[in-house]
C-alpha cells in the first residue's frame, strides 16, 4: 500500500534529498529536523499513533492547518517560527510528489497552504557609548574576561552571525596588513571581513594567549571545544546587564548576539558606506535584506527631512460637510 510508505518517504528526504541530491547545510537539516519532531509528536497525541504507523493521508492539509495553529497558539511560536516549520514541511510534500505521483493532489493541497503575514518591527541595535558600555563590561585581569571581551569587539565589528562566530579557527585569523578574518556563511559562502587595528592588536594578543592549533576555535569553551550558540547568548545577555550601571539606555533594550550584528551594519551605514558594501559585508544573499538599515535609521531620514523645502501651506482642519461622512470621520 503506498500510503504506508511515509516512513520510509521521510527517511529518503533526508538522507537523498537533503544531504546526497541538495547537500544542504547541517543548520538547514537541523531546523526541518526539529519541525518534523514537532509535527510527528502532535500527530502522535491527536491521531494516537506512532510516527512509523503513520500514513501520508494523515498528514492532509487540514491536519497540517491544526498543526501550525498549535504551534501559534499551544507553543506561543511567532508567525516567523511558524513559517519556517511550514517551510520544511512544504520541501518535503514538494518531494513526496515527485516520488509519489499518486499523491500529487494531497501535496498540492499542502502546498497551498500560504506563509502568515507578520508585523516586522523595527531592528534593534546599538550606538556608540552602548558598545563602548558593553565591550569594557567583561574582567581583563581573567582568562574568561579576555575571551569574551575580544568575541564581543570581533563580534561587534566584523558583524559575524553566532554560527560564524562558533565556527571561527586560529587558521581563519589574517593579522597584519590587510588583517581580517574568513569565515563560512549562510550557503557555505566563503568571504573574508577586514578588521580594524583596535580588532586587530586585541585579537592578536588574544591568539598569543590562546596558542591554539590552525583547527583550533578562536574562542574555546573552558574544557577547550568550541563555544556553543546558547553560551554565546548567555555572555552576551550577561554583560549588557552589567554595562546598564554606566550606560542606563542598555536597560530598555534586549542585547542579542544578532544585536551586534545589526550594530555593525548600521555603523558602517552611518558612515555612509553603500547598501551594496554592506550586504557584501555580512553576506547577505541580496541588497533588499540591508534595507532593514535604512528604516531603522531615523537619523538618515531626519537629514533627508531636512533638506526638503517647506510646502508653505497653511494646516487647516477638515470638516465634512455631509452626515454620513461625519459619521464615517468619528470611527
Amino acid at each position: 500500500m503506498i500510503a504506508s510508505r511515509f516512513p520510509a518517504l521521510l527517511q529518503s528526504f533526508f538522507t537523498q534529498r537533503l544531504f546526497e541530491q541538495r547537500s544542504s547545510s547541517g543548520h538547514t537539516i537541523a531546523g526541518y529536523r526539529d519541525a518534523f519532531r514537532l509535527l510527528l509528536r502532535f500527530a502522535a497525541e491527536q491521531l494516537d499513533k506512532t510516527p512509523s504507523n503513520l500514513l501520508l493521508e494523515d498528514l492532509d492539509a487540514s491536519f497540517i492547518g491544526q498543526f501550525l495553529e498549535h504551534l501559534e497558539r499551544d507553543r506561543g511560536n511567532t508567525a516567523r517560527t511558524r513559517n519556517a516549520r511550514l517551510a520544511a514541511i512544504h520541501s518535503f510534500f514538494r518531494y513526496v510528489a515527485l516520488e509519489e505521483p499518486a499523491h500529487a493532489l494531497l501535496c498540492q493541497r499542502v502546498l497551498a497552504i500560504p506563509n502568515k503575514r507578520h508585523e516586522r518591527r523595527l531592528i534593534e541595535f546599538l550606538h556608540r557609548d552602548e558598545i563602548d558600555a558593553l565591550v569594557a563590561a567583561p574582567n581583563p585581569s581573567t582568562w574568561i574576561g579576555r575571551r569574551d571581551r575580544t568575541l564581543l569587539i570581533v563580534a561587534v565589528q566584523t558583524g559575524l552571525r553566532v554560527s560564524e562566530l562558533i565556527g571561527l579557527r586560529c587558521q581563519d585569523v589574517v593579522l597584519g596588513t590587510g588583517a581580517h578574518v574568513q569565515c563560512v556563511g549562510k550557503g557555505r559562502k566563503q568571504r573574508g571581513t577586514p578588521l580594524r587595528e583596535e580588532a586587530e592588536a586585541l585579537l592578536g594578543s588574544w591568539l598569543r594567549e590562546r596558542n591554539g592549533l590552525p583547527q583550533d576555535p578562536v574562542f574555546p569553551s573552558i574544557r577547550g571545544g568550541p563555544l556553543s550558540r546558547d553560551a554565546i547568548e548567555r555572555l552576551v545577555t550577561k554583560y549588557a546587564k552589567a554595562a546598564q550601571q554606566s550606560c542606563p539606555s542598555l536597560n530598555h533594550k534586549k542585547v542579542t548576539p544578532h544585536v551586534l550584528r545589526h550594530s555593525a551594519a548600521m555603523d558602517l551605514l552611518q558612515h555612509g558606506i553603500d547598501r551594496s558594501v554592506i550586504a557584501l559585508w555580512l553576506g547577505h544573499e541580496s541588497v533588499e535584506t540591508t534595507q532593514m538599515y535604512l528604516h531603522a535609521d531615523l537619523r538618515l531620514k531626519e537629514q533627508a527631512l531636512s533638506r526638503t523645502t517647506p510646502l508653505g501651506v497653511k494646516p487647516v482642519r477638515y470638516r465634512p460637510d455631509d452626515q454620513l461622512l461625519a459619521f464615517l470621520e468619528g470611527l
